[in-house]
């Protein structure tokens, strides 16, 4: 009867050091974050056709990573699943599915482009677990629900700024629009194209189309040149943006071109070369921000990688310190739903690419710079 009660005092006593145990490691039903890490997938393209968007998202990312762990007074590390979806629909299906059912992470950063958000992220919505996109632009990307959130700049604030600041310094009176229409980003952003012009009483005198990975645009900008618009518009990526570009010159088409988000890698500039200059576009990433969080992460930025960042480096960097502050904030690792409502209320998040805040349906609010390509160097527009 003692050795029966001395047992059941024993096991007793080892039930509450085990509870007092767990509860100081930070265990709890809601993964409490306290000297925890994080899990969190990030979904990109940094092979295949979109690899200079990838990659540089891809370098902003791991620099942001890299400076959350070292820094002494992060409370909760971030431990980076990484997936590559070489800009496939599928892969990015794959890459989604696998991050939230096998990795089990909090969150998902991505998947890159539109066409890949629209496919992948009804899975993340119906699983409840946030996508955080900083590539997809198109206009129905957080329709998808309210777990799906982006600092991508969608066509809809980013090309109107972009036509209303080039109309009042050129006063151009007709322009021409070509778009890619097997590339759902660039169809919605023609829309939004023609929206404007309409709205501003600017006469479309011809429309083009291609498609993704076209190499001769020669039928489309005879067409174009026959119409003798004051500036063409493109939206585009950058590879067929290139080519466009070079080719107008070549035909003698000396009018600026007003791009799209697709045109804000360097290698449009690149590619281009001289036929870059006269190229206009809106970006939240302007390396010549005199504040201290974009002169910061410029020089940490040339310093990992020994050369300078573009807008979608900036974007993803600024996306991972923005999604780190969502994880200290609502106090969990796992609990997806917590840390969805703690990202929905980041206001004033001031990164490298300014103050950013979520709007009503989880879309960038901030302000853009509107630059142009001047001696082969991204300029502000004055």
């Amino acid at each position: 009867m003692k050795h029966t009660l001395l047992k059941q005092i024993v096991v007793a006593g080892l039930a509450v050091m085990t509870a007092v145990s767990i509860a100081g490691c930070g265990g709890s039903k809601d993964g409490d974050s306290n000297g925890k890490s994080a899990k969190i997938g990030f979904i990109t393209a940094y092979t295949g056709p979109g690899a200079a968007y990838g990659q540089a998202m891809k370098e902003g990312v791991d620099l942001a990573v890299e400076e959350i762990n070292k820094d002494p007074n992060t409370k909760v590390k971030i431990d980076l699943k990484t997936y590559d979806t070489k800009l496939d629909k599928t892969e990015a299906i794959n890459a989604t599915k696998k991050a939230i059912e096998q990795d089990k992470v909090l969150a998902i950063e991505g998947p890159m482009t539109t066409g890949e958000i629209m496919a992948s992220g009804p899975i993340a919505q119906q699983d409840k677990v946030v996508c955080f996109t900083t590539g997809g632009t198109g206009p129905d990307v957080t329709n998808i629900g309210d777990y799906i959130f982006r600092n991508a700049i969608p066509g809809k604030l980013a090309i109107p700024q972009t036509v209303k600041k080039a109309q009042q310094k050129l006063g151009f009176k007709k322009v021409a629009l070509l778009y890619s229409n097997n590339n759902d980003q660039m169809v919605g952003e023609s829309k939004i194209y023609q929206q404007v012009f309409a709205d501003d009483g600017i006469e479309v005198v011809d429309t083009e189309t291609f498609a993704d990975k076209d190499t001769d645009f020669s039928a489309q900008l005879t067409k174009i040149q026959a119409a003798n618009p004051d500036v063409i518009a493109v939206a585009g990526l950058y590879q067929e943006g290139a080519l466009i570009a070079k080719k107008a010159r070549e035909m003698g088409m000396n009018q600026p071109i007003i791009g799209n988000n697709g045109f804000n890698s360097p290698e449009y500039i690149k590619q281009a070369g001289a036929a870059a200059d006269g190229t206009m576009v809106a970006t939240p990433w302007n390396p010549e921000r005199q504040s201290e969080k974009a002169q910061n992460f410029r020089k940490a930025f040339v310093a990992k990688y020994g050369h300078e960042p573009d807008q979608f480096a900036a974007q993803a960097y600024d996306a991972m310190y923005i999604i780190h502050e969502a994880v200290e904030k609502s106090g969990t690792t796992t609990n997806r739903k917590k840390f969805r409502d703690a990202l929905a209320q980041i206001t004033n998040f001031e990164g490298a690419t300014g103050v950013f805040s979520f709007d009503d349906h989880r879309d960038p609010s901030m302000d853009l710079d509107v630059l142009v390509i001047k001696d082969g160097k991204w300029t502000p527009l004055q």
